[in-house]
C-alpha cells in the first residue's frame, strides 16, 4: 500500500504534471533552473529515505523500536524543512551550473 502511494505521487509529480512554459516561468523563483515544486518533491522523497535510515539506526542503537520511531518522527519534519531551504539556496547559486 505504501509503495503504491509513493508510485502514485511519483507519477503525478514527474510524469503527468508537466507545467506549460508560461506556468513553469511563474513557478520559478530565485532565478533558478528548477521549480519550487520539484524541490519540494525531491525534499519529500529524500526525507522518506533519510527517516527510514534514522529509524533503523536508532533501533539498532537503542534496541527500542518505539524510541526509534519517536526520533524518526521528530527528525522527519526538522530535516525536511532544512533540506527544502538548503535546496532553494543552492539552486540560486551559480557555482557549477
Amino acid at each position: 500500500m505504501v509503495f503504491n502511494n509513493l508510485l502514485m505521487i511519483f507519477n503525478q509529480v514527474f510524469l503527468q504534471a508537466t507545467p506549460t512554459p508560461a506556468k513553469k516561468k511563474e513557478e520559478k523563483s530565485y532565478n533558478s533552473n528548477e521549480t519550487a515544486r520539484r524541490s519540494l518533491a525531491k525534499t519529500i522523497s529524500w526525507r522518506i529515505i533519510g527517516t527510514l535510515d534514522t529509524i533503523l539506526i536508532s533501533w539498532l542503537i537503542t534496541g527500542t523500536f518505539l524510541f526509534a520511531i519517536s526520533i524518526g518522527a521528530i527528525e522527519l519534519f526538522t530535516k525536511m524543512i532544512l533540506y527544502f531551504f538548503h535546496e532553494r539556496i543552492w539552486n540560486s547559486i551559480k557555482f557549477g551550473k
